[in-house]
């Protein structure tokens, strides 16, 4: 009977360690799981990110374009005046000339 006792209290003793051990490692399932879930969440925000960047790289204006832009604006102006004065110069006669 003592041995029968023994091997009670040896499976008992046992069915503790194991009993914590199931405890720990659903413990370390759930913190895994919120490990995961932050993650996700994160790779969210990142390719949300990489999106934004993406599209305001791809509307990004360099200086040299605007450089550009503004000698092309001030040439075509300079073309307006002189056609401007063209047409004030030729115009100032009798008024015959204007349709």
């Amino acid at each position: 009977m003592k041995k029968f006792e023994a091997k009670v209290h040896q499976v008992i003793a046992q069915f503790r360690v194991l009993k914590q051990e199931n405890a720990d490692l659903y413990a370390e399932l759930e913190g895994r799981d919120e490990e995961i879930k932050q993650l996700k969440a994160d790779l969210a925000q990142s390719q949300r990110d990489y999106n934004n960047l993406k599209l305001a790289k791809m509307i990004e204006i360099s200086d040299a374009d605007i450089k550009a832009s503004k000698t092309k604006i001030t040439r075509m102006v300079r073309e307006i005046n002189k056609c401007i004065s063209i047409l004030s110069t030729g115009t100032e006669g009798d008024g015959n000339d204007i349709e």
